[in-house]
């Protein structure tokens, strides 16, 4: 398998594929793009960005070509096994499958505003009311997986999987903007952090020589 992505340290749909991949155990090839550079639109008019119309990441597995986090998520839990990914429990994994779809589709003004930066920690400032909003939902969402289902270890449903994946790179946000959580999920937090997976994924962003100036500014609402 192949994996392109783009830089480790802005792209967070590429975190999540790159999570996925490793997840599955299965051996893959990654290849990391610089976004934006000057050769960016040439590159993503290629063959090997056809499918996806440009974007990141793309996974390609023979003739087989993922385009989506999260069906790269799907696609590797049917190679795999389903609870690699998914918990066992019917109820657990229900709302598993459903917090990764609403962060696949929700909190636009968290992922606008906030962009990703794995490199920087920006001075901490009130968040916009659309953003509190955001964390709102997303601290209840967690609270709901870690009391009904995370008992048995310390991420959303026990043990690292989907759910977790499609959330690292809010983790990230929060840490990054100093955004306003509640007590528990400081712990939660913490273990993601302190993933293996994560620490290779940050590590090789800090090795990156790429800056794009745009991602490198603190969020709109604390420039004003």
């Amino acid at each position: 398998m192949k994996l392109v992505i783009g830089n480790k340290a802005y792209s967070s749909w590429s975190l999540r594929g790159w999570l996925a991949c490793k997840q599955s155990g299965l051996p893959f090839d990654e290849v990391v793009v610089p976004l934006y550079d000057a050769e960016w639109e040439k590159r993503r008019q290629g063959d090997e960005f056809a499918p996806s119309s440009g974007k990141v990441p793309i996974l390609w597995d023979g003739e087989a070509v993922v385009w989506d986090s999260l069906a790269i998520v799907d696609y590797l839990a049917d190679k795999v096994g389903r609870d690699r990914f998914w918990p066992d429990d019917e109820a657990a994994r229900a709302m598993a499958r459903s917090m990764a779809a609403e962060m696949h589709s929700s909190f636009a003004a968290l992922r606008k505003k906030h962009s990703m930066n794995v490199r920087q920690i920006f001075p901490a400032q009130r968040p916009d009311d659309d953003v509190l909003v955001d964390l709102q939902r997303i601290m209840e969402l967690w609270a709901q997986a870690r009391a009904r289902f995370g008992g048995g270890g310390d991420f959303l449903f026990g043990t690292f999987g989907a759910a977790d994946i499609m959330y690292a790179p809010v983790v990230t946000r929060i840490v990054t903007y100093q955004l306003p959580i509640a007590r528990f999920a400081q712990g939660y937090m913490q273990a993601m952090f302190d993933h293996p997976f994560m620490q290779d994924w940050i590590a090789g962003a800090q090795e990156e020589d790429w800056v794009i100036e745009q991602y490198e500014q603190p969020a709109p609402s604390a420039l004003r």
